[in-house]
């Protein structure tokens, strides 16, 4: 999975480099294998957000970008995106989200949703259901759900590196509350679909139904 994760993330126009960053020597051997590039990091880090401090500490990149091991079927051209809604200078960080239309997915912790204000800047992730319809509704898209997927100005990654945890981060476990908390803005862009994730066990199984079927290649 993590090889497939790497060679989408290189295959980004916008990319100059990527790096594998684990603290677990599995994940590094399996990266060495197929000659991708990895770092050791720490084993004590709260979030990806920190661990990915770490690297980007010693790099002289001015943005850099986190991509989830566990987003196989992530999509270069998001990844460009995403890089390219850091144009605006008074944006530190940018991801991105899709609609999400059925109350399943509305009610799935593991998908996290989040509320944008008109310009396009997150107001608040969650992994409960927001915004809340009162009225109950019967909008085709019932929210929208957050892409894992971020691209850092680089001195705003070790600013929050810096940082403890937040009370909304620990409540929640949602390492971009922490920024949200002190004051960083988040732009998000829009994408028609999430890459299918691997979460859980029935996650896996249908990602590799994917690859099986060649309708992800």
């Amino acid at each position: 999975m993590v090889e497939h994760v790497y060679r989408r993330a290189a295959a980004a126009t916008g990319i100059g480099r990527v790096l594998v960053a684990t603290d677990d020597a599995r994940v590094a051997q399996a990266v060495s294998a197929f000659g991708g590039d990895v770092r050791m990091t720490r084993g004590d880090h709260p979030s990806g957000l920190d661990r990915l401090a770490e690297v980007a500490d010693l790099l002289a990149s001015d943005i850099v970008v986190n991509v989830q091991g566990d987003e196989p079927l992530v999509d270069p051209s998001l990844i460009d995106t995403v890089v390219e809604a850091l144009a605006a200078p008074a944006v530190d960080i940018a991801t991105a989200r899709c609609p999400i239309t059925t109350a399943v997915e509305l009610g799935n912790p593991n998908a996290v949703k989040v509320v944008t204000d008109r310009a396009g800047d997150a107001l608040y992730f969650s992994r409960g259901p927001i915004p809340h319809r009162r009225d109950g509704g019967g909008a085709e898209v019932l929210g929208f759900r957050h892409v894992g997927l971020y691209a850092y100005r680089r001195r705003c990654l070790l600013d929050l590196a810096r940082l403890d945890p937040t009370p909304l981060e620990r409540s929640e476990q949602l390492e971009q509350l922490r920024a949200l908390e002190s004051g960083f803005r988040i732009r998000v862009v829009e994408t028609a679909s999430a890459p299918a994730g691997v979460d859980t066990p029935a996650d896996l199984s249908r990602v590799r139904r994917l690859f099986a079927s060649r309708a992800c290649r």
